[in-house]
């Protein structure tokens, strides 16, 4: 069975940092893009990060400079780590690839 579980989501203080983890099982994702998309209230989900098989990354411009994206294929887990993080940053991040969705994990930016 096959399961991306989140994890490193919480409340920060703008300005702070957060780092997302995505641990992927059931099957091996090296070969995939892996992608991080946030979902606010009210909001549609939308494309923060992505990172191919080959490392390269694309980043939504509202991201850019803040927040990096990685993957370490020996152990089938993407990051996203996120710095000078803002208010408007506040949603659930949900990692992605091929078919699967994880659960989402809530981060929270206070102002």
């Amino acid at each position: 069975q096959v399961q991306l579980v989140e994890s490193g989501g919480g409340l920060v203080q703008a300005g702070g940092s957060l780092r997302l983890s995505c641990a992927a099982s059931g099957r091996t994702f090296s070969s995939y893009t892996m992608g991080w998309f946030r979902q606010a209230p009210g909001k549609q989900r939308e494309l923060v990060a992505a990172i191919s098989s080959d490392g390269s990354t694309t980043y939504a411009d509202s991201v850019k400079g803040r927040f990096t994206i990685s993957r370490d294929n020996a152990k089938n887990t993407a990051y996203l780590q996120m710095n000078s993080l803002k208010p408007e940053d506040t949603a659930v991040y949900y990692c992605n690839t091929i078919i699967y969705w994880g659960q989402g994990t809530q981060v929270t930016v206070s102002s």
